[in-house]
């Protein structure tokens, strides 16, 4: 008996290969081949193969494999060992395919497939759309999410909020000017075609009764989205397709439990941006602009000195690092605060109970150090027990578009929401918004000159403070295509910047779409009306009474009230103008 303890070269009469290359096999081994002297006599080819002592039955890779992986041993393809007539063929047949089999399996396990990078889906999300609260049960309403135009109204025979196309099959008139009628179906005022909740057309007033049934066919019929209710928020699914009609029991909204909590309060309000979806996130994610005037009602931790001096110097160092970027989103970190992004539309963040007591303990560290209680497991204190989180659900309207739905819940100071209304927040909330609304836009219309793949080349962002937005950009560019996702509705061309007038117009964009608002208008609307009038009642009924009947005293105290409600007015008609329709902000002069 030979026994080969080396790599061997056999010419071997490859019956069942097709001229199989030379094959350089693994080094290491487990089990050894043995050939008989008649064997090996017996065998004669041209072909030249490596044959090792062992096959390598482990999964380490090695260059071998890898290199035999790249020209396989072509199996056989019509003989088998019975073909063979003597044993010693089929014996050594039998041993070659061993080898071969060992190999390819060696070949196998060693090399890992490559595993594709998952890709974000614009249209395989959730988006919401308006808070519950603002929503009118009596009237369609006319939104946009995504490019796709939406009429939202409700459906008072479901009991349910319906999101359809904004458009009839009819002419292609717009539903959201349309009207709920007296069954509560959705009625067109165009031509009076009435749909049900579930899209099907139910009447044509121009069809005969005696007639086909015309309205029955699919072409009559709208197309309805996937809605659902959450946080206060309603939800579509931005896809018709009546395969997605249960698409909730699949995936569902992100959930914010504390929006939903009674033991918090909320303020909460929307509004149309005048520039995109990126812009607005950023914005959002910038640690020195909007979402940390939350701090005015956090109180700060002593380890910070003077930060009020230090916001109006221009800020401070500001440590932000972001974690486990994916597909659908990632999550922050910055001194007390957590922040998380649940792509495409939720950004939030909130205070750490963990991470404000701790900044509490720390700076009465030295104290205890030589404290006879420095060792005694001490309860939270009430800052930590204090939480509050911002919550901002960010949705792409169009290119140069978006809509902003900001919820705050907190608990603590929960007598504020119970004595000052709501509008009046808005108003505070407002002004923020506006103070970067202008140069935001100009600085979206630079952002499409450079291209968006370049954003990390124009721009220069050196400190920790950028970590959110870095973050953002580079899932948007890792993920999501490095914009959003149109569907081909539009060529991704930003519209031209439009005059301050309208960019800092508040009425269209927040007060038509803000019930609270809206109502907070119309009352002072009819308080200025009203003092005008008590004013002009007051100087005419003076001038009517003859001079001898009222004192001078009585005459001198009718023109100073019809002095003050003028006055009254007029500072109210600045008032409203200011709040409710445009106020322009300059930075020189704040």
């Amino acid at each position: 008996m030979i026994h080969f303890h080396s790599y061997t070269r056999l010419h071997f009469n490859f019956l069942t290969f097709n001229n199989p290359p030379i094959l350089p096999l693994p080094r290491s081994a487990q089990t050894r081949i043995r050939f008989t002297p008649m064997e090996v006599a017996r065998i004669s080819s041209p072909h030249l193969i490596l044959i090792p002592t062992t096959v390598n039955r482990t999964l380490t890779p090695n260059p071998y494999s890898l290199a035999s992986n790249r020209n396989p041993l072509p199996r056989s393809r019509s003989r088998s060992f019975s073909n063979f007539k003597t044993p010693t063929h089929r014996n050594a047949i039998r041993k070659c395919e061993l080898l071969r089999t060992a190999m390819a399996s060696d070949v196998v396990t060693s090399e890992r497939p490559e595993v594709e990078e998952e890709k974000f889906d614009w249209f395989a999300e959730w988006y919401p759309v308006m808070p519950v609260c603002d929503l009118d049960k009596k009237v369609p309403i006319g939104k946009k999410v995504l490019g796709l135009d939406l009429v939202v109204w409700w459906d008072r025979n479901e009991n349910a909020w319906k999101v359809f196309d904004d458009s009839c099959p009819h002419r292609l008139a717009p539903l959201s000017e349309g009207r709920i009628d007296q069954w509560g179906r959705l009625q067109c005022v165009y031509h009076g075609w009435c749909f049900n909740g579930s899209g099907d057309c139910k009447f044509i007033p121009q069809a005969p009764p005696d007639g086909p049934p015309v309205h029955s066919s699919k072409k009559a019929c709208v197309a309805i989205y996937p809605t659902t209710v959450q946080n206060g928020i309603l939800w579509f699914w931005p896809n018709s397709d009546p395969k997605f009609k249960d698409i909730i029991l699949e995936k569902e909204p992100p959930f914010i439990p504390e929006l939903d909590d009674p033991s918090y309060v909320k303020l909460e309000g929307n509004r149309d941006m005048a520039y995109g979806y990126e812009i607005l996130i950023e914005n959002l994610m910038d640690p020195a602009h909007v979402p940390y005037a939350h701090y005015k009602i956090i109180p700060a931790p002593p380890s910070i000195k003077n930060r009020a001096t230090a916001d109006r110097e221009g800020g401070r160092p500001l440590e932000l690092v972001v974690e486990k970027l994916k597909a659908d989103g990632f999550v922050g970190r910055h001194e007390r605060l957590r922040h998380k992004f649940f792509a495409p539309c939720v950004y939030y963040f909130f205070t750490d109970p963990e991470l404000v007591q701790g900044n509490v303990e720390s700076s009465t560290k030295n104290d205890e150090a030589v404290s006879s209680t420095a060792n005694v497991k001490k309860p939270p204190t009430e800052i930590s027990q204090r939480r509050s989180f911002l919550v901002f659900f960010c949705i792409p309207v169009s290119p140069g578009k978006s809509r902003l739905i900001w919820a705050f819940p907190r608990n603590f100071g929960k007598w504020m929401n119970y004595i000052v209304p709501r509008w009046m927040f808005h108003i505070g909330q407002n002004l923020i918004l506006d103070s970067d609304m202008y140069f935001l836009r100009v600085e979206e219309h630079k952002y499409e000159e450079i291209g968006p793949s370049n954003w990390h080349k124009a721009c220069y962002v050196p400190v920790k403070s950028d970590a959110l937005v870095v973050g953002f950009r580079r899932w948007l560019n890792k993920y999501a295509g490095g914009r959003v996702d149109w569907g081909g509705k539009y060529s991704g061309s930003l519209p031209p910047i439009p005059p301050r007038e309208q960019v800092f117009e508040r009425y269209w964009s927040h007060v038509v779409n803000c019930k609270s608002c809206n109502g907070a208008y119309k009352a002072l609307n009819i308080a200025e009306v009203s003092l005008q009038a008590i004013s002009m009642a007051a100087i005419g009924a003076l001038a009517l009474i003859k001079h001898g009947v009222l004192s001078a005293t009585v005459r001198a105290t009718i023109v100073t009230v019809a002095i003050l409600c003028f006055a009254a007015s007029k500072w109210l008609s600045h008032f409203i103008h200011k709040t409710f329709h445009f106020q322009v902000y300059n930075h020189a002069l704040v």
